[in-house]
């Protein structure tokens, strides 16, 4: 099997996986900073949303677990889409030549 194909295989797998973690990750961390900045709430009443954002409800022990897994989930996502689009890139603007024509 291409290296395209493999990656392309590994990022169709991996993604569902992934997707809900960064989800709430970014939508909570999104909604913690305009909280504070435009609706002027304090850092108490939004830390529930931090919590939520750090992973807080998995405990010391699974805590940091969580941060490194979804911090590895992101750069492995962004690695293997970006991979896709360079080689779509790639193919659309160096087409290769075609012989015996």
């Amino acid at each position: 099997m291409k290296l395209n194909q493999q990656i392309r295989k590994w990022h169709r797998n991996i993604a569902p996986i992934v997707m809900l973690p960064l989800l709430i990750t970014a939508t909570t961390g999104v909604f913690y900073r305009l909280s504070k900045d435009w609706f002027g709430l304090s850092r108490d009443q939004v830390h529930f949303l931090m919590s939520i954002h750090e992973g807080e409800y998995f405990g010391d022990i699974l805590k940091p677990i969580y941060v490194l897994l979804n911090g590895l989930g992101l750069f492995w996502m962004l690695a293997t889409g970006g991979f896709m689009v360079f080689q779509s890139l790639k193919n659309q603007f160096f087409k290769p030549l075609k012989t015996g024509d």
